[in-house]
């Protein structure tokens, strides 16, 4: 019996991007911590299971510090996946892989709903792009959020007929438009469009934010709460106004 010598099967590798939040440290950094669990108290679970990157752009720490920092938000279930604008001097094996040339992602894998172009409905924050899709400035979701529920569009408006359940978010590169109560989370213009703009039907939301500044619940007037209201940023303050 001749030996039959087969090649070992290779090891598929695969290109990926996915989506994550970005948090950028402020000195005194303990401060900062602070805000960060005042945040995390009046909107609950907003950063379970989500991939977070450290910004170290405009923060001068040494290694100890930044070893220290990441220890201490991984005790707040806050889990670094990557960091970001560090000097190589600050990075060591322990520490979390340098990223580099951190951008939006535009092209989502986006399977349909009722039509090609809406956006993906997922139950965690990490949607993967795939292969390229044809580009969709603006989209329709002709369903409710459930709870639990994330549902991402980086490029344009969302526009969701429906409404967005406690617990659930939506996050837009864009203006989002419910036609719905919204009671979970939304999040506008985050490629950094500060124009953008949140609409929705009835106001019970848990957070919402425009380019990266947000409100929470216990931020909003209680006049608005269950109004028809409209959303915007205003030399970095969010507005908010009633809809007659």
């Amino acid at each position: 019996m001749n030996d039959v010598l087969t090649q070992p099967r290779p090891i598929r590798l695969k290109g990926r991007s996915f989506l994550a939040l970005a948090l950028s440290p402020e000195m005194p950094v303990d401060d900062w911590l602070v805000r960060l669990d005042n945040l995390a108290a009046r909107s609950a679970g907003f950063f379970l299971r989500k991939p977070i990157v450290l910004d170290m752009t405009n923060l001068d720490i040494g290694q100890d510090e930044l070893r220290d920092l990441v220890a201490k938000l991984a005790t707040r279930k806050v889990r670094i996946m990557g960091i970001e604008g560090a000097k190589a001097s600050l990075l060591a094996p322990d520490l979390p892989p340098a990223l580099t040339d951190g951008k939006g992602t535009s092209d989502l894998e986006i399977p349909a709903v009722e039509e090609s172009s809406a956006p993906a409905v997922a139950a965690n924050l990490a949607p993967t792009v795939s292969a390229p899709s044809r580009s969709n400035p603006s989209v329709v979701v002709s369903q409710p959020v459930r709870s639990g529920q994330s549902l991402y569009h980086a490029e344009g408006d969302v526009t969701i007929v429906g409404s967005v359940a406690s617990g659930s978010e939506v996050v837009a590169g864009g203006s989002i438009h419910i036609y719905g109560a919204l009671r979970g989370r939304a999040m506008a213009g985050t490629m950094g469009h500060s124009t953008a703009r949140i609409f929705c039907r009835k106001l019970e939301a848990e957070l919402i934010a425009i380019d990266g500044f947000y409100l929470t619940a216990e931020d909003f007037e209680p006049s608005l709460r269950g109004k028809a209201v409209q959303i915007w940023l205003e030399d970095e303050t969010i507005k908010v106004a009633a809809v007659i």
